[in-house]
């Protein structure tokens, strides 16, 4: 709309220009055959009129639009997943120093130490998911029989460092050609949970997130449910092995068309290299004498793509799972910043609304000049661009006043108020229906309305939005013209009116 004015307008000057022009070169003719000096003087003259005309238009159609934020320096992008990591880090923990709330502060404070500590831990995290059936526990026990700890300790499983609904926790193991441990959790999965309840489906997801590579355990093709989890878990972006167990009970032929089905079917978000083929658990095997012999578990091929892709993304998926976590850090800081701003802004608005109500009692003033003066005070606009960080000046403050000032007679809302807050008065409090009371009561609730309308503005970045100017005071309007609300407000604007009354 602003677009589509500016060119009628511009296409209405042009219009006007050919005529205006013709115009003036007669004026200048006729004076001129008297006077050529004054006929000169008198072409200059019509000129700075014309001009000084279209400057105070341009001049209104600015105040109209959003402040231009200041350049701000363009920012190095880091140059790896860690040095992100890093900066986010460090961004978080100066956002959770301007929150003042000191229960909330500490506890953001708290995760935030949590996930740096997690950042510069010693240790890897692979949690392993599946379905029950699929051999994934058996998977767990056969990867800690094959690490160094549990070789030099006689085949025995590792010990558990926690157990909870969704699975058990053991001590970090070292590998063979891998320098840092890596800390297993042996999870039931997503789709148990799934039937057991929102609070174990929510422990499952948060195992998932905090997780630096998942093992995700299949015993034959992928059914629909698995590879919604497996999607969802590639989305939230983590690393994921698809573990395709008991090989063993089949055929090679069959084994192969699983096998390559699985590799199409996760194409999208898993690479075929991760996909691998595994026995965890092989079946017996009995010999012509009749003895019966448990082959080993073939789980050397998943143990070779976990060390591999530890030994070379190991330090970047520490960093992704910072980045991902303190995503959500980030965002319960940020909200917990606006809510803060929000406060702060709404006791400045209701500073200024009931200090109106005492300017404008002592000394009553039309309308118009009582809104210009009072109900939309450039120092509060100052103040509360200050909360939301914008440092603006109070020349450009009067300037934004004065904008909204002309958008609330123009919507009807300033003739409206004072027909809403003189029925209010002479409902509750008949007899005192004075033209300076309603008028400083006015004030008030015009200032509210101002107030409430500039801290959208502000909030927004000092962007009216789409609806411009004229939208949010509208909807300001309409929040603020509640029947409750009116009488507890004007109830209170009279309360401090009687208190100037006495002497």
């Amino acid at each position: 709309m602003r677009s589509l004015l500016v060119l009628g307008c511009t296409g209405l000057v042009i219009s006007f220009v050919v005529p205006l022009l013709d115009r003036i070169i007669q004026i200048y003719q006729l004076v001129a055959t008297s006077s050529p000096i004054l006929g000169g003087f008198v072409v200059l003259l019509v000129m700075g009129l014309l001009g000084g005309l279209f400057f105070i238009i341009w001049r209104y159609l600015r105040l109209f639009q959003a402040e231009p934020a200041k350049p701000l320096p363009i920012p190095e992008a880091p140059t790896d997943k860690i040095e992100a990591a890093q900066d986010s880090l460090e961004a978080l923990e100066r956002q959770v120093q301007q929150i003042q709330d000191e229960v909330m502060r500490r506890s953001l404070s708290e995760q935030t130490e949590q996930l740096k500590q997690n950042f510069i831990r010693q240790e890897l995290r692979l949690v392993v998911f599946g379905v029950g059936s699929a051999g994934k526990t058996s998977l767990v026990n056969g990867l800690l029989n094959l690490s160094d700890d549990n070789l030099t300790s006689r085949g025995m499983v590792g010990a558990t460092m926690g157990t909870t609904q969704l699975g058990k926790t053991y001590a970090p193991v070292r590998f063979p050609k891998l320098d840092v441990p890596i800390q297993i959790t042996d999870c039931p999965g997503i789709l148990e949970a799934s039937a057991l309840g929102s609070d174990r489906e929510q422990e499952a997801r948060q195992i998932a997130t905090e997780a630096d590579l998942i093992v995700f355990v299949v015993d034959d093709d992928i059914r629909k449910s698995e590879y919604e989890i497996l999607k969802a878990l590639s989305e939230i972006g983590k690393r994921t092995i698809l573990a395709f167990n008991k090989i063993d009970l089949l055929t090679k032929e069959a084994r192969e068309i699983i096998h390559t089905s699985l590799r199409s079917r996760v194409l999208d978000f898993i690479v075929p290299e991760d996909v691998v083929a595994i026995s965890a658990s092989p079946r017996a095997v009995a010999l012509e004498s009749g003895e019966m012999v448990q082959p080993n578990p073939k789980l050397q091929p998943l143990l070779n793509r976990i060390l591999d892709i530890f030994s070379y993304e190991g330090d970047e998926l520490v960093a992704d799972n910072v980045l991902l976590r303190s995503q959500s850090l980030t965002t319960a800081t940020r909200e917990a910043l606006a809510q803060q701003q929000q406060m702060e802004a709404d006791k400045v608005v209701e500073k200024f609304q009931w200090l109106v109500v005492g300017v404008v009692f002592a000394t009553p003033l039309p309308v118009v000049d009582m809104l210009a003066t009072a109900a939309i005070n450039a120092q509060m606009v100052v103040e509360i661009g200050k909360v939301y960080g914008c440092d603006i000046n109070i020349e450009r403050g009067k300037e934004l006043a004065s904008s909204l000032t002309r958008t609330l007679v123009s919507l009807g809302i300033v003739k409206g108020v004072v027909q809403i807050v003189s029925t209010v008065i002479s409902v509750t409090l008949v007899g005192l229906v004075l033209k300076a009371t309603i008028q400083s009561v006015t004030a008030a609730y015009l200032t509210r309305i101002a107030g409430k309308s500039f801290i959208e503005y502000f909030s927004r970045d000092r962007d009216w939005g789409d609806g411009g100017i004229a939208e949010v005071v509208q909807r300001q309007f309409q929040l603020n013209r509640r029947d409750e609300f009116l009488k507890i407000f004007v109830q209170e604007a009279i309360n401090r009116v009687m208190v100037l009354l006495k002497p």
